[in-house]
Protein backbone atom coordinates (compact mmCIF):
# COMPACT_ATOMS: atom_id res chain seq x y z
CA UNK A 1 0.00 0.00 0.00
CA UNK A 2 1.39 3.42 -0.91
CA UNK A 3 1.63 6.24 1.58
CA UNK A 4 -1.25 8.07 -0.13
CA UNK A 5 -3.39 4.93 -0.05
CA UNK A 6 -2.62 4.52 3.65
CA UNK A 7 -3.62 8.13 4.32
CA UNK A 8 -6.86 7.66 2.37
CA UNK A 9 -7.62 4.50 4.35
CA UNK A 10 -7.11 6.39 7.63
CA UNK A 11 -9.29 9.31 6.53
CA UNK A 12 -12.00 6.94 5.34
CA UNK A 13 -11.94 4.77 8.47
CA UNK A 14 -11.36 7.58 10.94
CA UNK A 15 -8.51 7.96 13.40
CA UNK A 16 -10.07 5.79 16.13
CA UNK A 17 -10.75 2.90 13.75
CA UNK A 18 -7.31 3.18 12.13
CA UNK A 19 -5.70 3.15 15.57
CA UNK A 20 -7.69 0.06 16.63
CA UNK A 21 -6.73 -1.71 13.40
CA UNK A 22 -3.05 -0.98 13.87
CA UNK A 23 -3.16 -2.15 17.50
CA UNK A 24 -4.79 -5.42 16.44
CA UNK A 25 -2.24 -5.95 13.65
CA UNK A 26 0.68 -5.25 16.00
CA UNK A 27 -0.65 -7.69 18.59
CA UNK A 28 -1.21 -10.39 15.96
CA UNK A 29 2.27 -9.93 14.47
CA UNK A 30 4.31 -9.61 17.69
CA UNK A 31 2.09 -11.30 20.27
CA UNK A 32 1.75 -8.15 22.37
CA UNK A 33 1.40 -4.41 22.11
CA UNK A 34 4.32 -2.34 23.44
CA UNK A 35 3.42 -0.10 26.37
CA UNK A 36 4.34 3.06 24.46
CA UNK A 37 1.81 2.14 21.77
CA UNK A 38 -0.82 1.44 24.43
CA UNK A 39 -0.30 4.90 25.91
CA UNK A 40 -0.18 6.60 22.51
CA UNK A 41 -3.47 4.85 21.62
CA UNK A 42 -5.14 6.81 24.41
CA UNK A 43 -4.77 9.68 21.95
CA UNK A 44 -5.29 7.90 18.62
CA UNK A 45 -3.99 10.81 16.54
CA UNK A 46 -0.64 10.47 18.36
CA UNK A 47 -0.35 6.74 17.66
CA UNK A 48 -1.50 7.10 14.06
CA UNK A 49 0.99 9.89 13.34
CA UNK A 50 3.79 7.92 15.03
CA UNK A 51 3.06 4.76 13.05
CA UNK A 52 2.70 6.71 9.80
CA UNK A 53 6.14 8.21 10.40
CA UNK A 54 7.61 4.82 11.35
CA UNK A 55 6.15 3.18 8.25
CA UNK A 56 7.27 6.05 6.00
CA UNK A 57 10.84 5.57 7.21
CA UNK A 58 11.00 1.78 7.29
CA UNK A 59 8.90 0.91 4.24
CA UNK A 60 10.81 3.26 1.96
CA UNK A 61 14.21 2.22 3.30
CA UNK A 62 16.67 0.45 1.02
CA UNK A 63 17.56 -1.72 4.02
CA UNK A 64 16.02 -5.14 4.43
CA UNK A 65 13.43 -5.51 7.23
CA UNK A 66 15.82 -7.78 9.17
CA UNK A 67 18.55 -5.13 9.02
CA UNK A 68 16.10 -2.49 10.24
CA UNK A 69 15.10 -4.65 13.21
CA UNK A 70 18.75 -5.36 14.06
CA UNK A 71 19.43 -1.60 14.06
CA UNK A 72 16.38 -1.07 16.29
CA UNK A 73 17.70 -3.82 18.58
CA UNK A 74 21.10 -2.12 18.73
CA UNK A 75 19.57 1.25 19.61
CA UNK A 76 17.33 -0.31 22.26
CA UNK A 77 20.32 -2.07 23.80
CA UNK A 78 22.51 1.05 23.69
CA UNK A 79 19.74 3.09 25.34
CA UNK A 80 19.35 0.36 27.97
CA UNK A 81 15.67 -0.11 27.18
CA UNK A 82 14.87 -3.68 28.19
CA UNK A 83 11.46 -3.60 26.54
CA UNK A 84 12.76 -2.15 23.26
CA UNK A 85 15.60 -4.66 23.20
CA UNK A 86 13.27 -7.61 23.75
CA UNK A 87 10.64 -6.38 21.32
CA UNK A 88 13.10 -5.74 18.51
CA UNK A 89 15.01 -8.95 19.19
CA UNK A 90 11.76 -10.89 18.74
CA UNK A 91 10.98 -8.92 15.59
CA UNK A 92 14.49 -9.53 14.21
CA UNK A 93 14.15 -13.26 14.89
CA UNK A 94 10.81 -13.28 13.04
CA UNK A 95 12.56 -11.56 10.13
CA UNK A 96 15.12 -14.38 10.00
CA UNK A 97 17.97 -13.09 12.19
CA UNK A 98 20.13 -15.79 13.73
CA UNK A 99 21.28 -16.02 17.33
CA UNK A 100 24.76 -15.05 16.17
CA UNK A 101 23.43 -11.94 14.39
CA UNK A 102 21.52 -10.92 17.53
CA UNK A 103 24.58 -11.37 19.74
CA UNK A 104 26.86 -9.53 17.29
CA UNK A 105 24.40 -6.65 17.05
CA UNK A 106 24.32 -6.26 20.83
CA UNK A 107 28.12 -6.54 21.03
CA UNK A 108 28.58 -3.76 18.47
CA UNK A 109 25.91 -1.62 20.16
CA UNK A 110 27.78 -2.01 23.45
CA UNK A 111 31.06 -1.11 21.81
CA UNK A 112 29.68 2.09 20.28
CA UNK A 113 27.68 2.95 23.40
CA UNK A 114 30.82 2.59 25.52
CA UNK A 115 32.79 4.73 23.06
CA UNK A 116 30.14 7.43 23.30
CA UNK A 117 30.39 7.45 27.10
CA UNK A 118 34.16 7.77 26.93
CA UNK A 119 34.15 10.44 24.20
CA UNK A 120 31.65 12.61 26.09
CA UNK A 121 33.44 12.22 29.41
CA UNK A 122 36.87 12.94 27.92
CA UNK A 123 35.55 16.10 26.26
CA UNK A 124 34.19 17.34 29.59
CA UNK A 125 37.44 16.48 31.34
CA UNK A 126 39.53 18.21 28.67
CA UNK A 127 37.30 21.28 28.82
CA UNK A 128 37.40 21.50 32.61
CA UNK A 129 41.10 20.74 32.95
CA UNK A 130 41.96 23.32 30.29
CA UNK A 131 40.84 25.95 32.80
CA UNK A 132 42.39 26.65 36.17
CA UNK A 133 39.50 25.44 38.33
CA UNK A 134 41.19 26.37 41.67
CA UNK A 135 41.86 29.83 40.24
CA UNK A 136 38.24 30.23 39.19
CA UNK A 137 36.83 29.03 42.52
CA UNK A 138 39.18 31.24 44.56
CA UNK A 139 38.61 34.35 42.45
CA UNK A 140 42.18 34.52 41.07
CA UNK A 141 42.33 36.32 37.74
CA UNK A 142 44.58 34.64 35.22
CA UNK A 143 46.60 36.56 32.71
CA UNK A 144 45.90 35.67 29.09
CA UNK A 145 49.25 33.91 28.70
CA UNK A 146 48.46 31.59 31.62
CA UNK A 147 45.37 30.05 30.02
Amino acid sequence: MTFEEELSRIVEAGTDEACAGWMKAIEQEYGKIPLIFQRMAERPEVLVSHLLYKDAVTKTSPLEPKQIELICLAVGAALKCVHCTGYHMTAALKMGASREEILETVLIAGLISNSSVLANAYRVIDDKLAKCIPCETQGIVQERGDE
